[in-house]
């Protein structure tokens, strides 16, 4: 057992949902859920629970031409399966809460919240966890403890894209959710079958921050992905012999906790490179976000840590933290 591995636990999906049945307080969540998952409907598989504690970076970083391949994709996660004849393992970043999936019955709708919408099997694992005892925490004690969840079925695909004519003018992201119509939710949500199959990577980025970003954030944002990243390749060899280990992410923590999206970007690319994954796939929501993942690279592979070169981590490190980079503001949601 890898010593950084808090707990391990596996669930069988459909007694999960039968056994306990999630808690949606929101009636635009009671829509989505009864489209997902009409009566009688069946849950398959088994849900793997992880939760892994900060691991240590490795002294010395090495660029070399084999290392992390690093995709660009516009737009925001879509779930599309890999072949599945492939050795491919893909995971995707849930932007989470301290307390995990805590909010998934309100009527907020940022990432985390749309990702349970989705995938509600997730809302049923939160309410058996609790009543376990097991702790579904992504930090404990302030040290980052990214949770891993491996098999869930996405039984939904919910469109929050702004379209007046669909009765959305202003989208469905974050507050919005809550204000829409009952018509609109359920022209905006689009059942899945049969569904697809995700695997998560739940993790807190730090909030709230001004000014400039300490040396101490900058460590502890790549520690917490590191460790994520990390602990899904340990997983991924668990499911086979040789995977070929995919990561999707994107500005994680550059919403409502008001992260710097250059420097949320950069550190992401490194700890891919640290974890040793064989793939990070960014996904930049527009051009904006398209023009700060470029920049991202620009930094590290140009003024970090070009390829062929061997740098000591505590050495970019302090050159990110020389960079001053400044935290932003909080989208409000």
């Amino acid at each position: 057992m890898n010593e950084n591995l808090i707990c391990r636990h596996t669930f069988n999906a459909q007694r999960l949902v039968d056994s306990y049945p999630p808690k949606l307080y929101d009636t635009n969540k009671k829509i989505v859920y009864q489209s997902a998952c009409p009566p009688g409907s069946t849950f398959s598989g088994e849900l793997v629970f992880s939760r892994w504690r900060a691991m240590p970076f490795p002294n010395i970083l090495s660029f070399s031409d084999s290392q992390t391949e690093f995709h660009q994709q516009t737009g925001y996660f879509g779930y599309e399966p890999s072949n599945q004849n492939t050795n491919q393992v893909e995971w995707y970043l849930n932007f989470a809460h301290s307390d995990l999936f805590c909010a998934y019955g309100g009527s907020l709708f940022a990432q985390d919240e749309m990702q349970v919408a989705e995938h509600p099997v997730l809302g049923s694992l939160r309410e058996a966890l609790l009543d376990a005892g097991i702790q579904p925490l992504t930090v404990e004690a302030g040290e980052p403890t990214p949770v891993l969840i491996c098999g869930v079925e996405r039984r939904c695909e919910i469109a929050t894209n702004p379209n007046a004519e669909e009765g959305r003018p202003f989208g469905l992201y974050g507050n919005n959710f809550g204000r829409a119509t009952a018509k609109a939710i359920e022209l905006a949500t689009k059942p899945l079958n049969p569904p697809t199959i995700t695997n998560i990577i739940a993790m807190e980025a730090p909030s709230g921050g001004y000014g400039s970003y300490s040396q101490e954030d900058i460590e502890y944002i790549l520690a917490t992905a590191f460790t994520g990243f990390s602990a899904a390749r340990i997983e991924s060899y668990s499911q086979l012999k040789e995977p070929i280990v995919i990561i999707h992410t994107g500005f994680w923590g550059c919403g409502a906790y008001g992260g710097n999206r250059v420097l949320m970007a950069l550190l992401q690319l490194l700890a891919a490179r640290l974890a040793q994954v064989n793939r990070l796939v960014f996904h930049t929501g527009d051009t904006t976000g398209s023009q700060a993942f470029a920049t991202a690279q620009q930094i590290l592979n140009q003024d970090l840590a070009p390829i062929g070169s061997s740098v000591e981590v505590s050495t970019l490190v302090a050159k990110i933290h020389a960079m001053k980079f400044q935290w932003g503001v909080s989208d409000g949601n």
